[in-house]
Parts: structure tokens; C-alpha cells; sequence
């Protein structure tokens, strides 16, 4: 299996950030294994955490060479939401992978069919969206296009399951599952901040002791990440073009500001 980050800029700048991102996406796969096969209990895999994390690791291989991915049974692309970016990413691994290598997509919104209009065999592409962060979120979308074959299906639910995952099938259309249910409560939040119509505290608390959420809204974009965010958002527009899913000015301002969440240190709320 192969996680590919974004590996396709070569400046020196960028393989610093693009190495980054692929040492914290191994390191969450890694530990994702380890407690997979610490079998599941969270007071079994305490005891059994590191080590099994130490023997996970031991088994992945970093590389930014996608020659690499020859020999996969299954990749899975996880480079940013931008559709030209992730085409590219697309056509390397179909002229990398063997044909009969699984290839899943992290996307978190765009259609499966249309980074499978980049591979010779769209058979064997669906959606794999995992939820961050991911060594603590169990959820996995299996995304079905509708040329992913039945086999591709049953590979890549396997693949789930042996992380100790669950997995829920969706059919392909943006925002899938959850985030086509998630966005328009996150963009609600975000226009009554921007309105003045509560402060962003309050917007969080109501929700966190009013329905019992873990986290308020505008917490949660950020943590999400608020480019992440507009991304999604602007995807379900295009497919839908629905007013609900449509992101603030107020969220388009912030983004362009580098107002993006807890990654940039600043977002609905100030991080250190």
C-alpha cells in the first residue's frame, strides 16, 4: 500500500512542506496499524501502543519517487483538493501502478468520476475519505463511481476493516456523506459570526451543551482548516449549486489572509 502527499514539485521549498506532510500522513497510518492489530481495546492497545506503532513503521517505506508505487496492491492519493493537482497525481500512479492495483482517493468532496477520467482502467478507482485526525476517527467513506467494479470494492472495504476502520458506502457525488451534511451546518455557523448575530463563543457553546457536539462549528473549521473548508464548499457548489453550501465572504477573506485554522496559527480563534 502507498500514501501518496504532494510529491510532484521538485523546489526545494516544497519538498521540505511535501516531506512534512508525508511523514505525518505515514505516522498516522503507522499508528493506525498499530492499534489495528493491538485488537482494537483501547486499554489492550495501551499496553501495546508503542511497540506495535515501532513495528508498524518499521514496514513503511518514504519515498517521493512514485516508481516506487510499481508493485502496490492498493495507493491511495492524498494531495490537496485542487482537481488539476489531483488529475496529475492521478495520471503518475496509472502509469506507475500495475492495472490491477486498487487506487483510492482521499478527496474529501470532488466526484470520484472525475479523477477516474485519468486512468486507463477506471475499474479500479473509488473514493477511500478518511477522517482526520486519523489515528482517532474509525470512519472511512468508500466512495463507489460508477465504473468502480465490484472486485475494486471488495479489495479496498478489506483494506478498511484490517485498520480496524468502519467503513459506510456512499454512491459518488460531492461532499459524499458526511461533509454534504456537515458544510451546510459549518456555513450557517459561519454567517451568523459574520452577521454579528452571536459572538463565536457562544456559537460554540450552543451547539456543544445544546445537541451534545464535541466541538463548536467554528472550532471545528478550524481545525479542519478553513481552506479545506472553502474547498469543499465551493465543490458542492459547483455540482449542486445550492445556496446552503455556498461559503461566506467572510470565510473567502480569511482564507485569502492565510486565516486558515490551527495550521497557520489563526483562524476563527488565535493558536500558539
Amino acid at each position: 500500500m502507498a500514501v501518496l502527499t504532494s510529491a510532484l514539485d521538485p523546489s526545494a521549498e516544497a519538498y521540505q512542506r511535501n516531506r512534512a506532510a508525508q511523514l505525518a500522513a505515514l505516522a498516522a497510518l503507522g499508528d493506525q496499524l498499530a492499534l489495528a492489530r493491538a485488537g482494537g481495546g483501547p486499554r489492550y492497545a495501551d499496553r501495546h501502543h508503542d511497540r506495535g506503532r515501532l513495528l508498524a513503521r518499521e514496514r513503511i517505506e518514504l519515498t517521493t519517487d512514485l516508481e516506487a508505487i510499481a508493485g502496490a496492491d492498493l495507493v491511495i492519493e492524498a494531495v490537496p483538493e485542487n482537481l488539476d493537482l489531483k488529475l496529475e497525481v492521478m495520471r503518475a500512479i496509472d502509469r506507475a501502478a500495475e492495472d490491477d492495483c486498487v487506487i483510492g482517493s482521499n478527496t474529501s468532496s470532488i466526484p470520484i468520476a472525475e479523477l477516474a477520467q485519468a486512468v486507463h482502467v477506471p475499474e479500479r478507482v473509488l473514493g477511500l475519505h478518511f477522517f482526520a485526525p486519523v489515528p482517532v476517527m474509525r470512519l472511512v467513506e468508500i466512495v463507489v463511481a460508477l465504473d468502480t467494479s465490484a472486485s475494486t470494492l471488495t479489495r479496498a472495504t478489506a483494506f478498511v476493516e484490517e485498520l480496524g476502520k468502519s467503513a459506510i458506502e456512499t454512491k459518488d457525488r460531492s461532499g459524499f456523506i458526511v461533509n454534504m451534511l456537515l458544510i451546510p451546518y459549518l456555513m450557517a455557523a459561519v454567517r451568523m459570526y459574520a452577521e454579528g448575530f452571536a459572538s463565536r463563543e457562544d456559537i460554540d457553546a450552543g451547539m456543544k451543551l445544546g445537541c451534545g457536539h464535541p466541538m463548536g462549528p467554528l472550532t471545528l473549521c478550524d481545525f479542519i482548516g478553513l481552506d479545506v473548508v472553502y474547498a469543499i464548499s465551493d465543490s458542492l457548489v459547483e455540482e449542486f449549486k445550492a445556496h446552503e453550501y455556498a461559503p461566506s465572504p467572510l470565510l473567502k477573506r480569511m482564507v485569502a489572509s492565510g486565516r486558515l485554522g490551527r495550521k497557520s496559527g489563526r483562524g476563527f480563534y488565535e493558536y500558539e
